[in-house]
């Protein structure tokens, strides 16, 4: 079942690329068409999407485009402020004094300066980590990360270590992640009243990506899609428009990610940090396009098929589905709450109440960065912090205000 792709509003308002950087994003679309022939004619979104962040020296996140901050295509919560970054530490700092583990891994560093400002505070608090070890794939983001600790915490250096794979069991200690799950490949469905379609990737005669609806042939999609449905069936009263096409994503990858970490772990914690919802708010009847969203230069837009290599393309997280994979890999899920709950009542306030209002400039510039990580038009709503564990079950002041685990 083929599908044309629709004309993209973007080519007139969007920045040009140049024309090396388009020459970079024809390489790997030529690249994907190449894979789409050799398996028959289409590919799953998920290796679409695959390729398209993460083909080696072509990918996004691997060809050593600037993807963070004013010069990038998005801004991440430690972008914005380090206060984001102090909070974290102070809970890690909560989770090493119930636990006894000091070994921190965070896994995707992006730029590296959420683990400069965590083990800054970490060390203001005297409770410096045994070992930060950081798990980076990307070359360039590596690279980049090793210069930002060396220039800001060059004393400090000597306590991290780079993986190239995850560590070998037992592991004992704190998995830290921020905005790592969204960037994982995902599985497009369509629902419709009577039948269940994957949304594949194929080409046309003209040399464009198009979607071509089959049948998933990945039995673990037909279940969650039968999931789907009984969820829709229990919400049927909110939908207004029974029959209409479902579309939506799903991370297997995501699921299989929290099972690795269940499978290293020993003993510690894993605290993630990331945008998406509860499952009744994921597949509500009423969010019948999905959340796949892409970044080009901090324009938002919908279509993944702009300028493959050049763009990112991200899916809001089902935190319910990460909290069952937890729970059924051995891992205990503790704490489920917003990112303003989260920063509000894990130190936020105290961090800055020595803010001198005087200082105009400054004081404008914290309540600025305050605001984009709080309010809920901002981050403060759609972001959420889940905390699971191995061994002891971990109680944080920043979910003391609101846990709300139990919608999971």
């Amino acid at each position: 079942m083929p599908i044309d792709p629709k004309t993209h509003p973007a080519g007139d308002t969007f920045p040009e690329p140049s024309p090396e950087t388009k020459a970079h994003s024809d390489r790997l679309k030529h690249l994907i068409e190449d894979e789409i022939n050799a398996n028959g004619g289409r590919i799953t979104f998920a290796e679409y999407m695959n390729k398209a962040l993460y083909a080696p020296g072509l990918g996004y996140y691997s060809a050593g485009l600037k993807k963070f901050g004013k010069q990038g295509d998005f801004i991440t919560a430690p972008e914005i402020s380090p206060l984001f970054s102090q909070c974290l530490a102070l809970q890690c700092l909560h989770i090493m004094q119930q636990t006894g583990q000091h070994t921190l891994l965070e896994v995707g560093a992006g730029s590296g300066i959420m683990a400069v400002e965590l083990v800054l505070e970490l060390e203001k608090q005297a409770q410096l980590p045994e070992q930060y070890l950081i798990l980076e794939l990307s070359a360039e983001l590596r690279d980049r990360q090793q210069q930002t600790i060396k220039a800001r915490i060059p004393h400090l250096y000597e306590r991290f270590q780079w993986l190239d794979c995850l560590p070998q069991k037992p592991f004992c200690g704190i998995i830290i992640a921020n905005e790592l799950l969204d960037a994982m490949p995902v599985h497009l469905l369509k629902l419709e009243q009577n039948s269940v379609f994957e949304r594949y990737v194929s080409v046309n005669k003209k040399g464009q990506f198009i979607w071509q609806d089959d049948a998933p042939e990945n039995p673990r999609l037909q279940k969650i899609a039968q999931e789907i449905k009984a969820l829709h069936q229990s919400l049927a009263h909110l939908d207004d428009k029974p029959g209409a096409p479902y579309i939506t994503e799903v991370n297997l990858q995501a699921v299989d990610w929290v099972k690795s970490m269940a499978d290293i772990l020993d003993a510690g914690a894993v605290l993630l940090v990331d945008y998406g919802y509860t499952a009744k708010e994921y597949y509500h009847p009423q969010r019948s396009m999905g959340t796949l969203m892409c970044h080009y230069q901090h324009h938002r837009h919908d279509d993944p098929f702009y300028l493959p290599g050049l763009q990112d393309i991200t899916a809001h997280i089902d935190f319910s589905r990460i909290a069952r994979a937890a729970c059924d890999s051995g891992l205990k899920v503790c704490g489920f709450t917003t990112q303003a709950h989260f920063l509000m009542a894990g130190g936020l306030v105290e961090l800055s109440k020595d803010l001198d209002p005087d200082d105009i400039v400054h004081f404008s510039e914290v309540a600025r960065q305050i605001k984009m990580l709080t309010l809920p038009e901002e981050m403060g709503e759609l972001f959420k912090v889940i905390l699971l564990a191995k061994g002891k079950t971990l109680s944080l002041p920043a979910f003391q205000f609101q846990n709300f685990q139990q919608r999971l």
